[in-house]
């Protein structure tokens, strides 16, 4: 689903030291259990942690609008972590975004999503941070937004819009499995962080199903996250449940593979989903009906005019570049060798209008899947050492062009302005 959020994804749960309190520390290890699978659904430690340091000690950085954010230390310890909440306090950070001392959190946090979180839920990760955890001592990083858009009080006025309270309802007419991930999907999975539009005051556009937009892709920090609605093009339409459940728990399937924020995810999160909650939510997902989209007629292979395009690279840029540096992965035909290597004839995000996260990925590659603690053999190299502002444009134009794929061409000047984004963030 896209750095979101986890891009810029979930970040900044637990801002800032604590009044001291004495939570209850002591639970049973079923509970424990309990809530660290669930933590795992909610990717928590992704967000939570930097690279090579301690799980959920917080510190990584997080690109928004209004300036660069840090998350925060979710470990039990007391002065600089989240050691003194109390359930109830937990549960409130959780569901409605305001820390124990009363300050409010920026939603980059996904505390709208979290809001539908149910109790016992929510009882079973606080007995997993707080027992299951190891503390870290680690003062938060303040933000770097200045002053005054770092002010926290009109979050207040924000929530009182934008956060709609209450826990998950079994939609009535939907069966068990459906139910089940609609909760995760828009709960504790929240997908819609990345993966639906967001609005002039940083509001998801919706927040189910009943929002047209919701699920239908949006551009994050630098990337794309896919459109996940029924969609023919750039959406779920032409996967098979076998398709998206792979995907889910690989990464990887006949159509595409993760990049970007989705690496992460698939890495700590959805792998680690077990069977039962990987059937209901794809079935929850293949049960959006299309939205968004490009409006472009349904995709149809055709590789014709790109294989005499390929047999004379000489007359087109975007040719000699595929022919130099990418046909021996993604071959000729545009198929690759999936789901080891991308297919690129029909895959979605290069049928996507936004062409952001192919850019992106050319640029700077993408971190490795690593499934059952194997590291994926062929991850994407980065080529902003090797290649141009240009040869990059071209070869992207060439690609969103061939088998007929039918999307628009790629500039120079947005291949610029995403490799200089991109560095500096780094």
């Amino acid at each position: 689903m896209t750095k979101t959020l986890k891009g810029l994804g979930a970040a900044l749960a637990l801002a800032l030291p604590f009044v001291a309190q004495s939570p209850v520390h002591a639970a049973d290890d079923a509970l424990i259990q309990r809530g660290a699978y669930l933590a795992k659904l909610g990717d928590c430690v992704a967000c939570h942690s930097v690279p090579h340091g301690k799980p959920f000690a917080g510190g990584l950085p997080m690109n928004t609008p209004m300036g660069k954010i840090y998350t925060t230390n979710i470990t039990p310890d007391p002065d600089t972590g989240i050691g003194r909440y109390t359930e109830e306090d937990f549960a409130r950070a959780l569901r409605e975004g305001v820390a124990k001392d009363g300050h409010n959190l920026y939603p980059a946090m996904p505390y709208p999503s979290y809001a539908k979180v149910n109790d016992d839920d929510v009882k079973a990760m606080y007995a997993y941070f707080m027992s299951g955890v190891a503390p870290v001592q680690q003062t938060n990083r303040e933000s770097d937004i200045a002053w005054p858009l770092n002010m926290r009080w009109p979050l207040k006025l924000w929530n009182v819009v934008f956060l709609e309270k209450g826990i998950y309802q079994d939609k009535p007419g939907k069966d068990v499995a459906w139910n089940r991930g609609a909760y995760i999907i828009q709960g504790l999975g929240h997908c819609g962080s990345c993966h639906t539009p967001r609005g002039i005051a940083f509001q998801e556009m919706a927040l189910d199903e009943s929002g047209s937009a919701f699920l239908t892709g949006a551009a994050l920090d630098g990337w794309f996250a896919a459109n996940l609605t029924g969609e023919h093009n750039v959406g779920l339409g032409r996967w098979s449940d076998a398709d998206l459940t792979a995907f889910l728990k690989t990464g990887a399937n006949a159509h595409a593979s993760a990049f970007g924020s989705m690496t992460s995810v698939t890495n700590n999160s959805t792998q680690a989903a077990n069977d039962t909650d990987i059937a209901a939510m794809t079935r929850y997902l293949k049960s959006l009906p299309p939205a968004g989209g490009t409006g472009a007629p349904p995709y149809s292979y055709d590789a014709r005019a790109t294989k005499v395009s390929l047999t004379r690279p000489a007359n087109d840029p975007g040719a000699r570049v595929y022919a130099a540096y990418c046909m021996h992965c993604h071959s000729v035909d545009g198929r690759g060798f999936a789901p080891l290597l991308a297919p690129l004839a029909g895959n979605p995000n290069v049928l996507e209008h936004d062409a952001s996260s192919l850019i992106n990925v050319t640029l700077n590659g993408t971190g490795d899947l690593v499934i059952q603690g194997i590291p994926a053999p062929y991850p994407m190299p980065k080529y902003a050492p090797v290649l141009t502002d240009k040869q990059i444009a071209d070869v992207l134009t060439f690609i969103r062009a061939g088998w007929n794929n039918g999307a628009p061409a790629v500039s120079v000047e947005d291949v610029a302005k995403l490799r200089k984004s991109t560095q500096a963030a780094r």
